[in-house]
């Protein structure tokens, strides 16, 4: 992970933008990664941690319809999560996580391991995509940090082969 959370720094720092994080069943991990990371307050400007549906109404402004209708664990919601860690900080990219990590909560249609994450930037695309992922709970949730961090250095290669 630590691996994996410097060269996301790095490539933060060389494109001079700062990162926001909107975390869910992640419950700060994201964060937690990041910020084991000597010299990251050049490049994280904030994380927030949304465990109840309130708050990333309150915190993020997901609508209220939104997770009625799609449910904390869905596309619309990490893309509301995702779009609102935007507006809620001085960041221009940012990452937001929404799942199931179990051992309990899990239904047909969303069972345990079932994360969804989307990836933005400001005045940018939004993309999200789900996961089905293996394991207990503490194995969900770490692989939910390793691939919410592949998303932003993904997310800032694909731009850096593109400028």
């Amino acid at each position: 992970m630590d691996i994996l959370a410097v060269q996301v720094g790095k490539l933060l720092k060389s494109h001079g933008l700062l990162l926001a994080t909107a975390e869910s069943c992640t419950g700060g991990g994201i964060a937690q990664a990041i910020t084991e990371v000597a010299g990251s307050s050049a490049w994280f400007e904030r994380g927030f941690v949304t465990y109840s549906n309130l708050s990333k109404q309150q915190m993020l402004g997901v609508r209220e319809a939104t997770i009625m209708q799609h449910g904390a664990v869905s596309e619309m919601t990490v893309r509301e999560m995702a779009e609102g860690a935007l507006q809620h900080s001085a960041a221009q990219v940012a990452l937001a996580v929404s799942g199931i990590a179990g051992p309990d909560g899990g239904t047909a249609d969303k069972p345990v391991g079932t994360v969804w994450f989307a990836w933005g930037l400001k005045h940018g695309e939004t993309r999200a995509q789900r996961f089905r992922l293996d394991g207990n709970r503490a194995e969900v949730r770490a692989q939910s940090v390793r691939i919410a961090l592949q998303g932003i250095a993904d997310l800032l290669n694909n731009r850096t082969e593109t400028a």
